[in-house]
C-alpha cells in the first residue's frame, strides 16, 4: 500500500512538472523524455524505500 501511495504521490508531482514546462513553452518530445525519465526514477526510489528488509538467517 505505501508503494502505491509513494508513486501516487510522484505521478502527481510529474504532472506538475509537465505542466509548467508546458507553460514554459518546452517541446512536447523534450516534456516527454522528462515524464519517461522521472517516472522510471520514482519507481526505482519507490521499490527501494518500500521494500521490506529481508531477516537475518
Amino acid at each position: 500500500m505505501s508503494f502505491a501511495l509513494y508513486l501516487l504521490g510522484m505521478i502527481i508531482v510529474i504532472c506538475g512538472l509537465a505542466y509548467g514546462a508546458y507553460l514554459l513553452h518546452i517541446p512536447p518530445q523534450w516534456i516527454g523524455v522528462g515524464v519517461v525519465v522521472l517516472l522510471g526514477l520514482g519507481i526505482l526510489t519507490g521499490v527501494a524505500r518500500t521494500r521490506q528488509k529481508d531477516p537475518p538467517s
